[in-house]
């Protein structure tokens, strides 16, 4: 599936009457099924005043790492750059923190609303 149609497909999921979890798991369901090299789908936000993201809906296999500081990790990293961040090969990243087995590489962008970081 080419990324227009995957786009499309997840502007349907967020114009459907359904609270906002119920839209972020409806898709990381839908991208972890349709892109079938991806092994894990989630969306980490930043916990209240805290300089840490905290997990919310996700797809694939549960992972222990619920909190991750700022600065740590891929997913840390990028609520500090607010820059996207793929990396290809995470064993080659010191500051790697797996959130599964299978992971071999990992695309991180940030959230933003109103110019601000949220996740």
């Amino acid at each position: 599936m080419d990324t227009s149609s995957l786009k499309k497909n997840i502007d349907t999921i967020f114009s459907k009457t359904a609270t906002t979890s119920e839209k972020l798991q409806q898709t990381c369901d839908f991208l972890k099924s349709e892109i079938s090299y991806y092994d894990w789908v989630g969306f980490y936000f930043k916990n209240g005043d805290k300089n840490e993201l905290k997990l919310a809906q996700f797809a694939g296999e549960p992972t222990e790492h619920v909190i991750i500081p700022f600065g740590k990790g891929i997913c840390g990293q990028v609520a500090v750059s607010n820059k996207n961040l793929v990396v290809q090969d995470v064993s080659s990243e010191e500051n790697y923190i797996s959130c599964g087995w299978k992971v071999k590489s990992e695309i991180v962008i940030p959230i933003f609303v109103n110019k601000k970081n949220i996740g």
